[in-house]
């Protein structure tokens, strides 16, 4: 092309299209020659053709030869940055134009609010602000969705609602903004009620918007928006792409609708990495861990490598189960195909923990080079929930000289010594929290004091702590003070807190059986009948006790009284012989702990079909004299099972360990590590 040709009024419109910097620089060199670079705004436009070209020292050449500059090729320098990410650079440009006195416009101030967005410089950004309103270009909704953006980036949604509520024009993006950053910034319900009002004022929202829409219900739990904001998408026909679909799994998930989830995974046309997480995630947390393991394998069959999400969630059901060899496994894997990071090494903790191994876990532990605070407050709780109250409190001591506790650290130091019995020190350490790291108590942090003077059967001193609660007691405050009630047969108050408790319609099936137990124990027989009958109306249903044990790597589950599976003769013919030999060595079957109006030998029989009785005979038939079992129950064990137990372990010679619930027992020559305190 010979540019000489052209007319000079060709040139101006070559330019727009132009990303040729040599081609650019030969127009410029035309413009210069033939006269026409002195008219109009030929400067802006060269500097946006530069900047385009991603010549920036071009551009600024240009730029600082300019003796009068006019907004335009301030704009055209400050969007030139911008488009080539060099934000500090657009700010500063920004900077010197308003101390050479020139006004800033709408575009002006946009592209100067979008690089403090991408800095998260807030501080820069409120000033520009400032400079918005002074100028008065704060209704403009270019300049008012570019600040929103700002403060949503930055976590200020308070900020960004206050500028929202005064734009007199709001268009679809500045909607869309506040949606995503109340979504970004965990405030669920913010979103769901901004959407309503978006609805009313007639706007219409597009995928962004229904995408944090669906993020905010897994997050709230709503499914019934879930279900309509799907509905409502398939109705319009609006396209579904891998994340919002991923989405639908997550929320579906999250909200126990795994029926849902599933269906929805197995028609998705394209799956990813986070896909697969979502489920494995959902399965694990809703307590199916089998599900999600079996998930993992297939992920990897799939051809999908597992991310640190579904590595997590994989590990979290290994832990809820006592899956031993798989979280093995797991650890190898992560140690050759995965850089290990403070999430999947905290989450390696746990499992070894919750699998039994506390001292690999504390191993794994010390290994970690840089500890975070979540990281410390596993290791105490993983101690709390084995008994290990001392220990619990020497990691506090040794955290708190290096990482500031939170309230989850207490709480996690308030359970451990509460388990450990630990009255004095879990006094002291309450009135530390509250006196010198100024945390205010939370009901969780209340629920573990009352819990741990309950456990001692300090039942009057739990009562008053929680009348002088400023909050209102809620439900976990008075189930630990009727649990406690409960084991001291501590009747009277044990009432008061089952009636509280009731008050409170709980829906959790165990906390009306632990009621009904109470009113049971108490030969407060109508009563324990009523609350039954009530379960009843409500359609639900006592969760039966199962007990699972890991043997070769398998998990084998076992309900109470189960008659089904192929080795039940061998079972209870072992069973039989061990409770003739535990009864010549003094055992005396504790049928108070069968709730039930049956006569004592009906008493004595169901007691011996107790789910962890069947999964500790399953063990000791099909592994190696000598092998650890652990026992992995999802109710508390029961007295009379505790006992039995400790005989057990005398007889077989073995360390057998119970994960009830609430915490780890480890039998070994007839003694429990909890000393018969749980």
């Amino acid at each position: 092309m010979r540019l000489k040709n052209l007319s000079p009024q060709d040139l101006k419109p070559l330019l727009l299209g132009c990303r040729d910097s040599a081609l650019i620089s030969q127009i410029h060199a035309v413009m210069v020659s033939s006269g026409l670079f002195s008219s109009g705004n030929s400067n802006a436009q060269l500097i946006s053709s530069y900047g385009r070209a991603g010549d920036l020292e071009s551009a600024h050449k240009l730029f600082g030869k300019i003796s009068l500059r006019r907004v335009d090729s301030w704009n055209a320098m400050i969007i030139a940055y911008s488009r080539n990410e060099c934000p500090v650079e657009a700010v500063n440009v920004y900077k010197q134009m308003v101390l050479e006195g020139v006004k800033p416009d709408s575009s002006t101030f946009t592209v100067a609010l979008k690089a403090c967005t991408i800095l998260q410089d807030l501080e820069e950004g409120e000033e520009i602000w400032e400079k918005v309103v002074e100028c008065g270009y704060e209704s403009d909704v270019f300049v008012g969705s570019s600040v929103l953006n700002l403060y949503a980036k930055c976590g200020k949604m308070d900020k960004a609602a206050i500028v929202f509520e005064k734009m007199q024009k709001r268009d679809t993006v500045c909607w869309t903004t506040m949606i995503t950053g109340y979504v970004q910034s965990g405030k669920g319900r913010e979103v769901v009620h901004l959407y309503r009002r978006m609805q009313k004022e007639g706007m219409v929202g597009d995928g962004v918007v229904m995408l944090g829409l669906m993020q905010a219900c897994a997050n709230i739990a709503d499914t019934k928006l879930g279900l309509s904001i799907h509905g409502y998408m398939i109705r319009r026909a609006l396209p579904m792409d891998v994340n919002m679909l991923t989405s639908l799994v997550d929320m579906y998930a999250k909200n126990g609708e795994l029926e849902l989830a599933t269906r929805v995974f197995r028609k998705m046309p394209y799956r990813n990495t986070v896909s697969w997480s979502a489920l494995i995630s959902g399965f694990a947390q809703n307590g199916f861990a089998a599900n999600a393991l079996q998930l993992l394998i297939e992920m990897q069959v799939s051809g999908f490598t597992p991310d640190v999400a579904s590595l997590v969630s994989a590990l979290l059901a290994c832990s809820q189960v006592g899956c031993l060899k798989l979280g093995r496994s797991i650890h190898g894997y992560v140690v050759r195909k995965v850089i290990m990071d403070q999430v999947l090494s905290t989450a390696l903790v746990d499992m070894y923990a919750k699998c039994g191994l506390i001292s690999c876990a504390h191993a794994l532990f010390d290994h970690i080079s840089s500890k975070d605070l979540i990281c410390w407050n596993t290791i105490i709780a993983c101690y709390g929930i084995h008994g290990h109250g001392r220990e619990a409190l020497n990691l506090f001591h040794q955290m708190k000289d290096k990482i500031e506790p939170d309230h989850a650290t207490f709480a996690a130091l308030l359970s451990a010594l509460s388990h450990s019995g630990l009255v004095v020190e879990g006094r002291h350490w309450f009135d530390v929290m509250v006196n010198e790291y100024n945390i205010k108590p939370s009901e969780k942090h209340y629920a573990c004091l009352v819990d741990l003077l309950s456990r001692a059967g300090e039942v009057e001193e739990a009562k008053d702590i929680i009348i002088s609660m400023e909050m209102k007691p809620g439900l976990a405050v008075w189930v630990a003070l009727l649990s406690g009630c409960h084991k001291h047969k501590k009747f009277l108050i044990g009432e008061l807190a089952a009636n509280r408790v009731l008050e409170l319609i709980p829906e959790n099936t165990g906390t009306l059986v632990l009621v009904a137990n109470f009113f049971a124990a108490a030969k407060m027989w109508d009563k324990a009948a009523a609350v039954r009958k009530v379960m009843k109306k409500a359609g639900m249903k006592k969760v039966p006790g199962y007990s699972a044990v890991e043997v070769n790597g398998r998990l084998h589950a076992f309900l109470m009284g189960d008659t089904s599976h192929p080795q039940y003769e061998q079972i209870i013919g072992l069973l039989r012989n061990l409770e003739n030999e535990m009864k010549a060595m003094g055992y005396v079957p504790k049928t108070e702990f069968v709730l039930q109006n049956l006569e004592e030998e009906a008493k004595v029989k169901v007691l011996c079909y107790h789910s962890e009785r069947l999964a500790i005979a399953f063990g000791l038939l099909n592994t190696a004299p000598g092998t650890r079992l652990l026992i992995t129950k999802n109710l508390r064990v029961c007295g009379d099972c505790h006992e039995v137990t400790k005989f057990i372990s005398v007889i077989v010679k073995r360390e057998i360990i119970v994960r009830d619930v609430k915490r780890f027992h480890h039998f070994k020559d007839g003694i429990c590590s909890c000393d018969d305190y749980w």
